[in-house]
């Protein structure tokens, strides 16, 4: 398997220090793993995302003419929050299709800067909503690795940026960026 280029460059360490170098030199990076469906699970970097939130599904109101993975928009502070089905951009059945129903549903708020030369820099915001949130997990950015050898959804291949195998498992590590550029004009 190829190694993988990591979302950011390994020593560095935002305000929330999400990267760091462990003892034996390693760059490692934290990841929140979401649930997507019973047995999908995914990692989003930490440093993409804002806040974890638990909307219920009156509070999202739908827009026509959308494709079907955009669930609406929602009221985020006072700003417009497009929400849009992960599991279901990412070739997976849609949330209302799902064996587990429920009134109020996971999500993350996922925040990709744009940087430009020629304009400064955009901020871009997004609700992913997901099945459930789950646990944060630190993983050494050169043991993840590229998709060239694993098959997986089309769909979810073009949004994901590698992979990191854990244990007896596999988990897709998905590119916010990617996500964001699947969003209607």
């Amino acid at each position: 398997m190829s190694e993988f280029s990591p979302l950011s460059s390994p020593h560095r360490s935002d305000s929330r220090g999400s990267t760091v170098d462990s003892p034996t030199g390693h760059s490692t990076e934290q990841f929140l793993q979401l649930r997507l469906a019973a047995t999908t699970r995914v990692l989003l970097p930490i440093q993409q995302l804002i806040e974890v939130l638990t909307v219920s599904e009156g509070q999202i109101i739908p827009i026509p003419h959308m494709p079907a993975w955009v669930m609406g928009v929602y009221n985020w502070r006072g700003d417009i929050l497009w929400m849009i089905d992960l599991g279901h951009l990412c070739g997976l059945a849609p949330w209302y299709q799902q064996s587990v129903s429920r009134s109020m549903h996971s999500a993350v708020v996922l925040n990709i800067t744009e940087h430009s030369t020629a304009a400064p820099a955009r901020s871009n915001i997004l609700g992913l909503v997901v099945s459930q949130v789950e646990e944060i997990e630190w993983c050494q950015l050169d043991a993840i690795q590229a998709l060239s050898q694993t098959p997986i959804l089309p769909e979810l291949e073009q949004l994901a940026a590698g992979y990191w195998q854990r244990e007896n498992d596999s988990l897709v590590i998905l590119d916010g960026k990617a996500i964001l550029n699947q969003m209607p004009q």
